[in-house]
């Protein structure tokens, strides 16, 4: 919305005495800062009536599972979920206002945001509904999501036009690339379908999958804005891919969103995120990743996530193989649950990982 004032103060007759204070408004870095800004008191200020109607809505709240650590049992019941419509609806709220709606590519990130939130909301409906923890089912969701996935990777091969669409830079090395050819729309969907459920296996104590998520969509809104820039991408040596720095706006949304949530997430938790945000902001961050072209630097920026799934694997894996478990408890937060951590011991130590991880993946950028 505020991009078109920029338009206006063109067209109208005048309007353009007010055009150089506009032109404020052409800069992404400002309307990134106005997105997070708007995201965050969006969140804030309609945060506290969204939980009052959930809770009434769901009574006993999100269903805690029994195979899960005992202590969940108690200090976590009566909790409301689906509070990933708070952070959904303050980012669609600030992408809407700050972002330029011509952009292709916030449109096809949006779109996987929002259908990966549709399902994890169906997910989390389906749980409250029955009061149980198996929700919807699991070969069914995959299916839908690897859909959504695949049409949003196809659109932005279609939308990329060159060789570069379809191949995979790697970090650390300028000139090294592998190009996939339409077998890359596979790789594609594969990240942005790993990243969702990685971001959903992470969500397990209060404000652990939040502040990660928030780290890596600054990270990836600063990778955005160098993508974009055809001077920037040119000096540090990495693809450009015009149109992408507007990513950086729904970014700064996601990271506003985020602190406005993390305020009521933060332990005790009034509400919890649900797969309705995990699996939306996870799949937001893997559309981000394809977009730029920086798939592997996900992996390392957000390798808390892939941490989090690979103790999974590991743990399904061995167990079925020799009937042993690696882990006390997967995922890998419940495991050091199990060894005595403090639930703010693992948070705050996971925070602490991912933003080292951050680090390291943005160091990619210059290290060539």
């Amino acid at each position: 919305m505020f991009y078109w004032l920029i338009e206006l103060s063109n067209t109208v007759p005048g309007f353009g005495v007010f055009r150089s204070a506009l032109n404020v408004f052409r800069y992404i870095t400002f309307r990134t800062g106005g997105a997070m800004v708007t995201g965050a008191l969006f969140v804030f200020l309609f945060g506290p009536w969204i939980i009052d109607h959930l809770r009434l809505r769901q009574g006993k709240g999100q269903p805690i599972r029994t195979d899960g650590p005992q202590s969940h049992l108690i200090s976590k019941k009566g909790t409301p979920t689906m509070g990933g419509l708070m952070i959904l609806s303050g980012l669609v709220v600030s992408t809407l206002l700050w972002a330029n709606p011509l952009n292709p590519y916030v449109w096809i990130v949006l779109a996987v945001t929002l259908g990966f939130g549709f399902v994890g909301f169906y997910d989390d409906y389906l749980k409250v509904t029955k009061q149980s923890h198996g929700g919807f089912a699991g070969k069914l969701r995959l299916m839908i999501e690897a859909l959504i996935a695949l049409a949003a990777t196809y659109a932005l091969v279609r939308l990329g036009r060159d060789v570069s669409s379809t191949s995979l830079a790697i970090p650390f090395f300028k000139d090294v690339v592998i190009n996939f050819g339409w077998f890359f729309v596979i790789f594609g969907a594969f990240v942005m379908v790993g990243a969702g459920n990685a971001v959903n296996l992470t969500d397990g104590l209060d404000g652990l999958a939040i502040v990660p998520v928030m780290i890596a969509a600054a990270s990836f809104g600063m990778i955005s804005y160098l993508t974009g820039n055809a001077v920037f991408s040119d000096y540090l040596q990495i693809n450009y891919v015009a149109g992408t720095g507007e990513l950086a706006v729904l970014c700064g949304a996601v990271l506003g969103a985020g602190l406005g949530f993390l305020w009521f997430n933060a332990p005790p938790a009034s509400i919890f995120m649900g797969d309705t945000g995990s699996l939306a902001l996870g799949g937001m961050l893997g559309a981000v990743a394809v977009a730029v072209k920086h798939e592997i630097v996900l992996a390392v920026i957000g390798g808390l996530f892939v941490l989090e799934a690979v103790s999974v694997i590991v743990q399904v894996t061995s167990f079925k193989l020799t009937g042993k478990r690696v882990f006390r408890m997967a995922p890998l937060h419940h495991h050091f649950e199990q060894k005595g951590w403090t639930e703010p011991q693992i948070v705050i130590r996971f925070w602490i990982i991912s933003v080292m991880l951050a680090l390291a993946g943005l160091s990619t950028l210059k290290l060539r």
